[in-house]
């Protein structure tokens, strides 16, 4: 993956990221001057990091990903660790997409949204239409079948779409949106995986002061206690940052 020039960017376990000190200079980053970059956007955890080691097909998924982003606290703390005063702050992608949500319906990007349940997606398109006037010129369920890739490649290709978020989980979203930037290269890619339910109110969030300690892992996981398992492999991640191993 070529850098861009002048721009943050580290590498934690052989994954190069770009990191910034606020919401909004990212925000400009990846819009700038009424523009958007095009590329893949991947949010990066501990959780992923680990994964991606035992699973070669996520590993080149993510070497593909232009622009990588530390979501997870334990990936800033170790950026921070590893390049002592490194202005790098975390950035939900909950929050990432409703930023970029707010450019695009200023600048009058044009937007197209997969994934999630359909009345949900339906929730989404309607708030965001009268939250921040964004223009959506394509939307699609996360309910097709892989024979119905092709055509959904080409719908997004025909709407013209500049910013196009998915949201199924990872590594699905990240196949998809791999697989789709044959057939449309130009836009911005975003993997966003529940955030349509928290959008729209489904899914609840941790409270802000949980997110501002870095908690928001422990507040998933007292509300979702069959997570623990998910939680215990984080030990290894755990030991990789406390030996330096990074």
């Amino acid at each position: 993956m070529t850098m861009l020039p002048d721009t943050p960017q580290y590498q934690i376990r052989g994954v190069a990221l770009y990191g910034f000190n606020s919401m909004a200079s990212f925000v400009d980053f990846l819009m700038p001057e009424k523009g958007i970059r095009t590329g893949t956007l991947v949010a990066i955890n501990a959780e992923k990091i680990l994964t991606a080691e035992q699973d070669e097909g996520l590993n080149t998924l993510l070497q593909h990903a232009e622009f990588k982003y530390p979501d997870g606290i334990s990936i800033v703390r170790s950026i921070r660790k590893k390049y002592p005063g490194a202005p790098v702050n975390r950035i939900a992608g909950a929050d990432l997409w409703e930023a970029l949500m707010e450019r695009a319906g200023r600048e009058g990007t044009p937007v197209f949204l997969i994934g999630g349940r359909q009345a949900v997606l339906e929730e989404t398109c309607d708030k965001l239409r009268r939250q921040w006037n964004v223009n959506i010129v394509g939307a699609q369920d996360g309910y097709f079948t892989p024979a119905e890739r092709d055509a959904l490649f080409m719908r997004v290709a025909a709407s013209g779409a500049k910013l196009v978020t998915v949201a199924l989980g990872s590594p699905r979203q990240e196949q998809l949106m791999l697989a789709c930037r044959e057939h449309w290269t130009h836009a911005l890619y975003m993997g966003v995986g529940g955030t349509y339910d928290v959008f729209t109110g489904h899914v609840k969030r941790a409270p802000k002061m949980w997110q501002n300690m870095g908690l928001e892992w422990l507040y998933r996981l007292i509300r979702q206690p069959s997570r623990w398992r998910r939680q215990l492999k984080l030990l290894k991640y755990l030991r990789y940052h406390w030996r330096g191993d990074l």
